[in-house]
């Protein structure tokens, strides 16, 4: 009898675990999108990877943006929120940072993601940044978003390609030595969830240090989130969770007054 009731306890403490797996989803937008949206090769050093581009509709000369991705993988998700920025009026174009992989296991994904070479990221972002500001579409105006292992990626960024006319960072470890922030050359946008403390952990840091050296780091915290709330938080995700839409529309509001200022 005891040993029924000790299984019964761990099926329910196993139900109340956060899920370690990741199931991708966004092709019925990608698929119904009237955006023209296309893969490209870039060079990189003596690599050659692929990105994925995406246009919006309007008549004149357009930002682009920069997608950096969590740490599964270019997702069918993070291609849709491509397609949701260039709704917004900007070029997104999202390097493969891992060469085609895509995981759904989550320690299997940080183990290769978080294995990647800083220089070779940081050289992978630079061939989309050259890339994106020669598109005849493009206006000249460069920007980068990124989430979660990208949204530290992001920060990272920042103060690696001056030519950024802003940073959008999703609930991505900020930045933490004084070198690095002087070096930071754009307005710096942070969105965390309220229940994410190892991430909002390195914000008070990261606002001391950007005050300090005169730059411009505004994070906000939307109550109710946890981590990934861009992604738990669209209504087509198998998992969603309705504080972490709450939190998403929120930070889609800001973030579109964001963008319009590029």
């Amino acid at each position: 009898m005891k040993h029924l009731v000790f299984v019964f306890a761990l099926i329910f403490v196993a139900r109340l675990l956060p899920a370690q797996e990741y199931k991708d989803f966004g092709k019925d937008r990608l698929n119904n999108s009237p955006r023209h949206a296309e893969w490209v090769d870039l060079k990189s050093g003596d690599r050659t990877i692929k990105a994925f581009v995406v246009y919006p509709e309007r008549k004149d000369k357009a930002p682009a943006v920069l997608v950096i991705q969590e740490v599964f993988g270019l997702t069918d998700w993070l291609r849709s929120l491509s397609d949701e920025l260039a709704e917004n009026g900007v070029i997104a174009i999202a390097p493969d940072l891992l060469s085609g992989q895509k995981y759904e296991d989550g320690d299997a994904a940080a183990k290769v993601t978080h294995a990647l070479p800083n220089e070779q990221v940081t050289g992978d972002l630079n061939a989309a940044a050259d890339y994106a500001l020669k598109i005849p579409a493009c206006n000249g105006t460069l920007a980068v978003c990124g989430f979660c292992w990208g949204g530290g990626k992001t920060f990272e960024y920042a103060h690696t390609n001056p030519k950024l006319k802003a940073a959008y960072s999703f609930y991505g470890t900020a930045v933490d030595n004084a070198d690095d922030t002087k070096r930071i050359a754009c307005p710096v946008y942070g969105f965390y969830g309220e229940n994410d403390a190892r991430v909002n952990a390195t914000i008070p840091k990261a606002e001391e240090l950007m005050k300090a050296a005169g730059k411009k780091y505004e994070p906000v915290i939307y109550k109710g989130a946890g981590h990934g709330f861009m992604r738990s938080g669209e209504k087509d995700n198998p998992n969603f969770r309705e504080a972490d839409g709450k939190a998403r529309d929120e930070a889609w509001a800001r973030w579109k007054t964001l963008l319009k200022q590029l």
